[in-house]
């Protein structure tokens, strides 16, 4: 078990570095990264270490491995994602995403088939509380974590407010680097994340167990793919 978390350690750490010399413009973008065994050199890591900060980078969409050439970088994330997050922390945050997409995503579809009326009141004044913080243009961190608890309450089962909870401090610090970015990027950026709420309400509002769960994932699926795209966009 030690050894397994030294790896991962590792490997959070080169993930960390290559993302920072992505970030510096280092290694530009459609240009190939050094090649392996450089890498390795550079950063004084095995193979297998190497290959594992790799395969992060490619599930987060920043690089691609194309047989016999290599490895890309596809996507540069704005310099700004580090006035809210430090780079350190990133890896992890990402790492949150993808945890929160398949717990949340099971807990929305509960929500559809067991929330009471009381229950989707809460659900709709929490998305309200959403839509007054974005009309004053605040963060509106917290009116989002407590959206996404209201939806998890919802679905009667108190595991996955539980985890929720427990997820508090990282779950908000992804929360603070995607938000801050919208409130950064054109208007229309802010009015897209509250549709994807609004699908997942009304969804739930209409007790279609399939489209909140899918309404869901789309919506933190997208919010990962948000933290690294620009703010021009």
């Amino acid at each position: 078990m030690r050894v397994k978390t030294e790896k991962h350690s590792l490997s959070s750490v080169v993930y960390e570095k290559i993302l920072s010399s992505i970030i510096d413009g280092e290694y530009p973008v459609n240009q190939k990264l050094p090649t392996e065994a450089d890498l390795c050199e550079a950063y004084n890591v095995s193979r297998p270490i190497l290959r594992e900060a790799l395969a992060r980078l490619r599930e987060d969409n920043l690089v691609i491995s194309r047989r016999g050439s290599g490895s890309f970088v596809i996507n540069r994330p704005d310099s700004a994602v580090l006035e809210f997050a430090r780079v350190a922390s990133i890896a992890d945050i990402q790492r949150c995403f993808e945890f929160r997409t398949n717990v949340e995503s099971s807990a929305a579809s509960l929500a559809a088939i067991r929330r009471t009326d009381e229950q989707l009141k809460r659900i709709w004044e929490k998305y309200e509380a959403i839509n007054q913080a974005n009309s004053k243009h605040d963060l509106a961190t917290n009116e989002d974590f407590e959206l996404h608890l209201a939806i998890t309450e919802a679905s009667s089962n108190h595991y996955y407010a539980t985890v929720l909870k427990s997820l508090h401090e990282s779950i908000k610090e992804g929360m603070n680097i995607t938000r801050g970015l919208s409130l950064l990027a054109p208007e229309k950026r802010l009015r897209i994340v509250q549709d994807e709420h609004l699908a997942i309400v009304n969804a739930i509002a209409e007790k279609d167990e399939h489209k909140a769960g899918e309404s869901m994932r789309h919506h933190l699926e997208n919010a990962r793919r948000r933290m690294f795209e620009g703010v021009t966009e």
